[in-house]
């Protein structure tokens, strides 16, 4: 029998990967005399394709997407309110990511041995708490503490939301099963952003932040609803749970994260201004812009998730990225008219949100056992991304114009797919070609 990797418990048996990349399954209540790997049939057949229900994890991630952005459209009206400047209303997004990547990791080793379920409803609680405790905030200092609060909700939800889909789905559908989740973030800034801002509008800033708790709302009815009861994986030592980190394949992977998607968020973080000589400065042109992005990622990301299911994660990071970064070297030329602009950010919405689930694919086939854990910290180098983006962005600004930002976001994508190939050669393993 070929060498196996580590097991995984399920229901009542140890499944093994084996190098060949399929499944065998050993009884844990009565394992095979003299010999302690010895193969029976499965007491249930893995799953077939993705789980119908997995859907309704996409709107928990709707609803943290949201929550997440949808406070960079309403930062004049915070501003005004709380008598700051629009900088400081800016740091709240700041805030937000920091506290996201500090705690992503922290709340999947606390809840390691929580069942899914019950940590998915907890999260989406804290999410709501934290946008309610926002709405109802006196002063700065308080809007402030309450981001932390929502960020912790928000980073509790969305790894354990990855890696249960991952786990229903199995190995076959791992990919498309994140892309399904993943969607909710995607769709959030076409369709979540948007409403939020308008209602920030029309109404207050509060507004919008009432909106973005009863998403979480809806969304915890949703998961107490449908979602299928998913064990907790067996328990583990804190040191045995950050074992990964250990690992220089995951390092390597998770760098790659963090320099990719700092080139993604340079554009994403200052769209305004790199366009505006298409829009003219025009809040509803920029919205068109935003809509579009929104939608052609939200194709890319459902279609990718498929091909890396069939070509391989690695292959797939590899086109998309090629593909992106020439758009970018190009916006210049391509983003001073609106007809061109809206081909250019159609083409950065599908290759940008095209990697997101190849990586977090990547990553688990690295450590199947630990795919909470590696999902979060995955997301943990995506919010790192967006305040190294803010911040590197700014400066730039400072010396330079807006639209050749742009080259500065296509050289950080070519960064990062020379460190996707250094993750390659350092990650042995069939599945993450």
């Amino acid at each position: 029998m070929p060498p196996a990797y580590p097991a995984l418990t399920e229901n009542g048996t140890d499944r093994y990967r084996l190098e060949n990349g399929t499944d065998r399954y050993r009884s844990v209540a009565a394992p095979a005399e003299g010999d302690r790997m010895a193969v029976t049939a499965p007491p249930e057949s893995p799953p077939a394709g993705v789980p119908a229900r997995t859907l309704v994890l996409a709107a928990g991630t709707f609803a943290v997407g949201t929550d997440a952005f949808v406070v960079a459209g309403v930062l004049p009206e915070i501003g005004r309110d709380l008598h700051v400047g629009v900088a400081a209303a800016g740091q709240l997004v700041t805030v937000f990511s920091i506290a996201y990547a500090v705690l992503s990791p922290v709340m999947a080793a606390l809840t390691g041995t929580w069942p899914r379920r019950r940590v998915l409803l907890t999260a989406l609680a804290v999410l709501a708490l934290g946008n309610t405790a926002t709405a109802l905030a006196p002063g700065y200092g308080w809007v402030l503490a309450s981001r932390v609060l929502a960020a912790g909700g928000a980073a509790m939800f969305t790894p354990i939301a990855g890696a249960t889909a991952a786990a229903l789905a199995g190995p076959a559908h791992r990919a498309r099963a994140l892309s399904y989740v993943t969607v909710g973030l995607v769709t959030s800034t076409a369709l979540g952003v948007p409403i939020g801002t308008l209602l920030g509008t029309v109404m207050s800033w509060r507004g919008t932040m009432w909106f973005a708790a009863a998403l979480a709302a809806v969304a915890a009815l949703g998961v107490a609803a449908l979602l299928p009861h998913v064990p907790a994986p067996p328990a583990v030592g804190l040191r045995a749970r950050l074992a990964p980190l250990a690992d220089r394949r995951v390092n390597a992977l998770l760098i790659t994260t963090a320099i990719l998607f700092t080139g993604i968020y340079l554009l994403q973080n200052y769209i305004s201004v790199v366009f505006e000589p298409a829009t003219g400065g025009g809040g509803r042109s920029l919205a068109v812009l935003l809509f579009a992005s929104g939608c052609a990622g939200t194709a890319g990301n459902l279609i990718t998730g498929a091909w890396a299911d069939r070509f391989g994660p690695r292959r797939v990071i590899t086109g998309v990225a090629v593909v992106l970064a020439a758009d970018l070297a190009l916006l210049p030329v391509t983003g001073t008219t609106m007809a061109g602009a809206a081909a250019a950010v159609a083409v950065y919405g599908f290759t940008a949100w095209g990697v997101m689930v190849p990586m977090q694919h990547r990553l688990i086939a690295v450590a199947p056992d630990a795919s909470a854990l590696l999902v979060s910290l995955n997301a943990s180098a995506v919010y790192l991304a967006v305040s190294i983006a803010g911040g590197a962005g700014a400066l730039w600004l400072r010396a330079a114009d807006a639209t050749s930002l742009a080259w500065v976001a296509a050289a950080a994508i070519v960064a990062g797919l020379a460190a996707s190939e250094v993750a390659h050669r350092l990650t042995a393993v069939s599945p993450t070609r």
